[in-house]
C-alpha cells in the first residue's frame, strides 16, 4: 500500500514538473506589471476645500465663514487619527537591527510609495508600513504583503492624516508570459 501511495505521489511530482517547462517554440518571459494605488480620498489636510472645487462650481458664504473653515483646516494638519499599520518585522536578537533594515529596504523596493515607519521601542526593533484609515484597507493590503512578509499583523496607531495627491504610489509584480520564439 505504502509503495502504491508513493509512486502515486511521484507520479504527481512528476506531472507538476512537466508542467513549468515551456512548450515547445516557446519560452517564459518575465514582465512587470505596474498597479496604481488608491489615493486617500477624504481628508483635505491643509487645503481649502473651496479652492479644489469644480469650475462650474461657486460659494457664496460670509467672510467670517471662509476664516473659519481655514483656521479648521490650519488645526488639522497637526492632528492625529487612529488608524491602522501592518507590522512587518517585529524582533529583539541581537541581529534585529540590521535585519530590520533589510525589512524595510525589501519592502519599500517591493511596494514603491507605500509609506513605512522603522522604530525601536526598547527591546524590540520594529518595521510597521501603510497608513490605513479602516481595518478593512489594512486587511486588504495585508493579504498582499503576506506573500512576502509571511509573519506580517495588523496593529492599531495614531499618525498623522495621510497625504493627499500622491501620484506616484504603484504596486509592481513580477509575471511570467509564455512568448513564441522568433
Amino acid at each position: 500500500m505504502k509503495r502504491i501511495a508513493s509512486i502515486v505521489v511521484l507520479l504527481f511530482a512528476a506531472l507538476a514538473l512537466r508542467a513549468q517547462t515551456a512548450p515547445e517554440g516557446y519560452q517564459y518571459v518575465d514582465s512587470l506589471v505596474f498597479t496604481r494605488l488608491s489615493e486617500v480620498d477624504s481628508t483635505l489636510a491643509g487645503k481649502n476645500i473651496f479652492n479644489v472645487m469644480p469650475d462650474g462650481v461657486s460659494v457664496h458664504q460670509s467672510g467670517a465663514v471662509r476664516n473659519a473653515v481655514e483656521m479648521k483646516t490650519r488645526s488639522a494638519s497637526h492632528q492625529t487619527v487612529a488608524g491602522y499599520r501592518i507590522r512587518i518585522f517585529f524582533d529583539n536578537s541581537q541581529t534585529a537591527r540590521g535585519a530590520s533594515e533589510a525589512a524595510l529596504y525589501r519592502f519599500k523596493v517591493k511596494n514603491p510609495g507605500v509609506s513605512a515607519y522603522r522604530s525601536f521601542t526598547s527591546p524590540y526593533f520594529k518595521v510597521t508600513v501603510g497608513d490605513y484609515r479602516n481595518k478593512s484597507e489594512a486587511l486588504a493590503a495585508l493579504k498582499d504583503i503576506k506573500k512576502d512578509f509571511p509573519t506580517a499583523f495588523i496593529v492599531r496607531e495614531r499618525f498623522r492624516y495621510p497625504s493627499l495627491g500622491n501620484t506616484s504610489a504603484y504596486k509592481v509584480d513580477t509575471l511570467k508570459i509564455l512568448k513564441p520564439i522568433r
